[in-house]
């Protein structure tokens, strides 16, 4: 099972955080266009989401990650979709739809951590931080490196958000 640390931020000054970011990056970056359609589970097992790319791939995508403001542990598992229309129509059918997320993702590496530059259809700019640790490592030592880059890219004071971003496109 794939774990890391998360943390999610709102961004004031998408252009100045793109700065920094690239400042710090160790690859180059890439644009992703995502459509994420979150399906219906009972509670306490986790979320359910369907990746849809811009080029045509997907992957489906099941995670358990508390939903709080800190740095915090998600474990997940992704499975590529040969079909990500078809495979929607049938998880829709079969569970529900709770709803869809649009986002455009500037993705940047810090080692091996992924620094996502997201612009989220009718929410605005956020940045997330995703610590890929290693088996049998502690969290406590990805929340570390995690906090420590929130400082690298000047967002320590940055408000963060709890939750997933379908959850604040449904508060509204």
């Amino acid at each position: 099972m794939a774990r890391n640390i998360e943390i999610k931020a709102l961004v004031a000054d998408a252009a100045a955080l793109r700065e920094r970011a690239r400042a710090i990056a160790t690859a180059p970056e890439q644009l992703i266009v995502q459509d994420d359609s979150f399906f219906v589970l009972p509670a306490g097992r986790g979320r359910l989401k369907l990746r849809q790319f811009a080029d045509g791939s997907a992957e489906l995508i099941h995670y358990h990650r508390a939903d709080h403001a800190e740095a915090k542990a998600s474990d997940y598992v992704r499975v590529p979709v040969g079909d990500g229309d078809a495979c929607r129509e049938a998880l829709q059918r079969g569970l529900g739809l709770l709803g869809r997320v649009r986002k455009r993702r500037l993705l940047l590496m810090a080692g091996r951590t992924r620094i996502h530059l997201d612009a989220v259809e009718g929410l605005g700019d956020f940045m997330e931080l995703e610590v890929v640790l290693r088996d049998g490592e502690a969290d406590a030592d990805g929340a570390a490196e995690a906090e420590a880059l929130m400082q690298a890219l000047g967002l320590a004071d940055a408000p963060r958000v709890a939750g997933a971003y379908l959850d604040l496109l449904q508060a509204r």
